[in-house]
């Protein structure tokens, strides 16, 4: 059995608006689990083909200066 994410995704954040998007990200980030992961993936995947060269350089900038502001914590811990 082949199950969609991407499009089941999608086709649920198609019926909110602008306030329930971000309460969804912000609730899916602050309660931490992994299971919210693809979706979280899934709305970065739409930003991101959706972003011009100049905000794609930034979103990567940040990744990258956060990613390498804790060297020291792991994530796997």
């Amino acid at each position: 059995m082949h199950f969609n994410i991407r499009g089941a995704i999608i086709h649920n954040i198609k019926r909110m608006n602008e306030n329930d998007l971000m309460h969804m990200i912000q609730d899916s980030i602050q309660q931490g689990d992994e299971k919210f992961l693809p979706g979280l993936g899934v709305l970065f995947e739409v930003i991101w083909n959706h972003s011009d060269p100049d905000q794609r350089e930034h979103m990567i900038q940040i990744l990258y200066d956060q990613a390498n502001q804790n060297e020291e914590s792991t994530p796997f811990t």
